[in-house]
């Protein structure tokens, strides 16, 4: 009989609707979203009991709940989350908002001391970093007396050290977590550091480093590139894999919405989305914010049309729909690798170094995941916050004062459009970065090598896939100096093929690739002997059919 694996499920605090159940008041003295405001709260304050209780209807595991710098009170937040019998995930978002920070960074840690009363509690399974590869990139988002990158400054380095200087960076905080938990006589991976990505960026940086890794999905997000890149680091260095759906976005509509871009998705495509986080087999699956899903009213909470899918995702689909995988099990028969560079798409600030003026081939990841979705992702950036995308929300800002939200029956934009489709199509497509051995690659059939460096052990592992039959597309720039003259030759290679290129949209590579890419309308992902094959259920993609499929 086949075993099952059911993620555990979570909820996020609050972030517009209503003061936190615990903080209360606290609530409204600090940002809580990063748009550069306070926002007062819509609702009438809930308390802790009565949150609790919509938690519980809302089948949560866990809680996702982002420390309040200088907070009293954790001890009563823990206490009643345990007596719940709840768990809980300490996140670092309002205090990267609004400082206290870590000196020399914009990154604020969850104190030592709320640390050791999380442990005490027995209940705290995670500190959650909230976004730290964007704040790494974009150190000025919400510090702003200096330059102060979220793990520490990388100007006057090149690229690799500026890449070796945050994993160093990271590693050592891990360390300083594991040991206050030694300390307070906790194991040392009891409470996991997990990175929360809206980029498809430091992944593997942060994996390596000895972090867990929780892609947003929804967001401003392609799909199949986030999801396969965070598969392949959480593969690679054998880590967890959370996921998070982020109501958070760029589209408007005729939905119930509480500020510009939340939600920025439909309920439909919150629908779909739900279903594609959970059929990726996560440790962690959560949403991010309960303000979306539930209204909180005199006589206690109502629920959304976001609130239905999510009560009908957890109450029907997922017991309909048992998971026989897990994201481990992810094998690839298209690998991606390349080195881990820091570039999304704004080719500046690469792991925030403002001094690197030479990028190496870190755009090349761009042209891969162009040709191998069939065109669809574009061919000069891996996520929505690049040239070429006009979003929905900001004529919803510009048109609607804070004052006037929420919007009971939502906002539809002068010209109706929305721009995030989740429906990018490639064939079981995994990411690995440029350290992957021989044994991490597997027996992938088509293997692209990009970014703007290789180590030895995966040039020899590249290698020894196209000698045992594997189509390998290499840059010709990553081939080291002093290397044999048949591999900067393209041909045959034992039982394989070995490509040498110096453009992946070249007209031989496209003629090469194509026979891999798979069907025009299916995305796959396949995790052991089950394929997850995703349909676009619409026109464009904005919501998604399913079938599970036994091979």
């Amino acid at each position: 009989m086949s075993m099952t694996h059911k993620p555990k499920l979570g909820i996020q605090g609050p972030v517009v609707a209503y003061q936190d159940p615990w903080a209360g008041e606290a609530s409204e003295l600090i940002m809580r979203t990063g748009t550069g405001s306070i926002c007062p709260s819509q609702d009438p304050k809930p308390e802790p009991v009565e949150f609790l209780h919509a938690l519980r209807e809302l089948k949560a595991d866990f809680y996702v709940h982002h420390v309040i710098p200088e907070m009293k009170g954790h001890s009563e937040l823990l206490a009643d989350i345990a007596e719940a019998g709840l768990d809980i995930c300490l996140g670092n978002e309002y205090g990267n908002i609004n400082g206290p920070w870590t000196e020399g960074t914009n990154r604020y840690d969850v104190p030592d001391e709320t640390i050791m009363q999380a442990a005490r509690s027995g209940r705290c399974i995670g500190l959650l970093y909230d976004e730290p590869e964007h704040l790494q990139i974009n150190a000025g988002q919400y510090r702003h007396d200096g330059w102060f990158p979220h793990w520490g400054s990388t100007d006057d380095m090149n690229l690799e050290e500026s890449r070796d200087k945050v994993e160093r960076s990271v590693m050592s905080h891990v360390q300083h977590v594991h040991s206050v938990l030694e300390q307070f006589g906790s194991p040392r991976s009891s409470m996991p550091l997990i990175a929360e990505h809206v980029f498809p960026t430091m992944f593997h940086t942060f994996a390596r480093a000895g972090m867990d890794i929780c892609p947003k999905i929804m967001k401003e997000s392609f799909q199949s590139l986030q999801l396969s890149t965070a598969l392949g680091a959480a593969k690679q260095y054998d880590r967890a894999l959370w996921i998070c759906a982020d109501l958070w976005g760029p589209d408007t509509g005729e939905w119930f919405t509480r500020f510009q871009g939340f939600p920025g998705h439909s309920p439909q495509e919150f629908e779909s989305a739900l279903k594609m986080g959970y059929l990726m087999g996560p440790s962690h699956l959560f949403v991010e914010n309960i303000d979306v899903l539930m209204k909180h009213r005199q006589t206690g909470f109502e629920t959304t049309e976001f609130g239905e899918v999510w009560k009908e995702f957890v109450r029907k689909f997922i017991p309909e729909h048992p998971l026989t995988w897990h994201h481990s099990q992810a094998n690839p028969d298209i690998a991606i690798i390349h080195s881990d560079d820091g570039n999304y798409g704004q080719n500046e600030r690469l792991f925030g170094n403002r001094t690197l003026a030479n990028f190496g081939g870190s755009q090349s990841v761009f042209h891969i995941w162009h040709l191998l979705s069939r065109g669809t992702i574009p061919a000069h950036g891996s996520c929505m916050h690049i040239p070429g995308y006009d979003f929905p929300r900001h004529e919803l800002k510009r048109d609607v004062a804070y004052e006037q939200f929420p919007l009971e029956q939502g906002y539809v934009s002068s010209d109706g459009r929305r721009v995030h489709p989740l429906f990018f199509p490639v064939r079981n497509v995994l990411a690995f970065d440029d350290k992957v051995s021989v044994d991490q690659l597997g027996r992938p059939k088509l293997v692209m090598v990009g970014g703007s460096s290789l180590s030895a052990e995966t040039l020899f592992a590249v290698i020894k896939r196209a000698e045992d039959g594997g189509v390998v597309v290499i840059a010709e720039w990553l081939l080291p100096p002093n290397c044999p003259e048949k591999l900067r030759n393209s041909g045959k290679m034992g039982f394989g093929r070995w490509i040498v290129t110096n453009d992946f949209l070249d007209e031989r590579v496209k003629e090469i690739v194509e026979p891999f890419l798979g069907e025009e309308r299916c995305w796959m992902q396949r995790f052991g002997t089950t394929e997850v094959r995703m349909y676009p259920k619409d026109r464009d993609g904005y919501t998604l059919d399913f079938e599970i499929a036994a091979v």
